[in-house]
């Protein structure tokens, strides 16, 4: 069986810029732990149906129990405080799709 990459879909509204970067400077430290490679890092994109918020990130891992095991972890939720301070977001983890 093969093993289907897991990522993290995030959409942004930095409220808060001095929270946003605490928070940049904790959440490394996890994705350093558990392998996070970032796919789509920035602003730039183009609204074509639905609600749209400023930033948009998509963050890969090795497969799903990794992004979910990082999610949970102590060293992001030690960076989530100050995420839930500064910032409106939409993050969802979803399973890659094996082909």
């Amino acid at each position: 069986m093969t093993k289907t990459k897991g990522y993290w879909i995030g959409r942004v509204d930095v409220l808060d810029a001095e929270a946003y970067g605490r928070y940049r400077t904790l959440n490394a430290v996890a994705f350093e732990k558990f392998g996070a490679r970032f796919l789509v890092r920035g602003p730039v994109g183009k609204l074509v149906k639905g609600g749209a918020r400023k930033h948009n990130v998509v963050i890969e891992f090795d497969d799903y129990a990794q992004a979910l095991a990082c999610y949970e972890s102590p060293e992001y939720q030690a960076a989530k405080v100050h995420l839930d301070q500064g910032v409106e977001a939409d993050i969802v983890i979803v399973e890659g799709y094996p082909g």
